[in-house]
């Protein structure tokens, strides 16, 4: 899913390098089954280049952890397939999703970013919680 015009509602919002990243979080019931340790969560990330130069995703790491401090680390190229090229202003947005053993959890990580000049970058995707919201009060 990609767009460029409408500004998210966002948890967790963190700028580096002239590139903005929002992420808003969901845990998903009807997909969890608690009896076999199992919490699903979707991860909504929106990407702005809030710079001067077209900037490229190249790459990602999340480094996923748990309750009980289980870490499970992903990296790869692109996200969902893609590589997004944004021109500034622009922003792209996509959603996917991570299991764990526990109702509660975090995720963080970064994206190897490269502008139209060729530099490589790393952008850091903040610390952001995955929760059942029933769970806290």
């Amino acid at each position: 899913m990609s767009n460029f015009n409408q500004k998210p509602q966002a948890n967790n919002v963190h700028t580096e390098s002239g590139i903005e990243i929002w992420v808003d979080t969901e845990y998903l019931p009807e997909r969890s089954e608690p009896q076999k340790e199992r919490y699903i969560f979707s991860y909504t990330v929106t990407i702005k280049n809030k710079g001067t130069q077209t900037t490229q995703l190249l790459s990602r790491y999340w480094h996923i952890m748990d309750a009980n401090e289980q870490i499970h680390e992903v990296e790869g190229v692109g996200v969902v397939g893609k590589q997004p090229t944004l021109a500034p202003g622009q922003h792209f947005s996509y959603t996917s999703g991570t299991s764990l053993a526990t109702p509660v959890g975090s995720m963080q990580g970064h994206y190897v970013m490269k502008s139209a000049d060729g530099d490589e970058f790393n952008v850091t995707i903040a610390p952001f919680r995955l929760s059942n919201p029933s769970l806290i009060h």
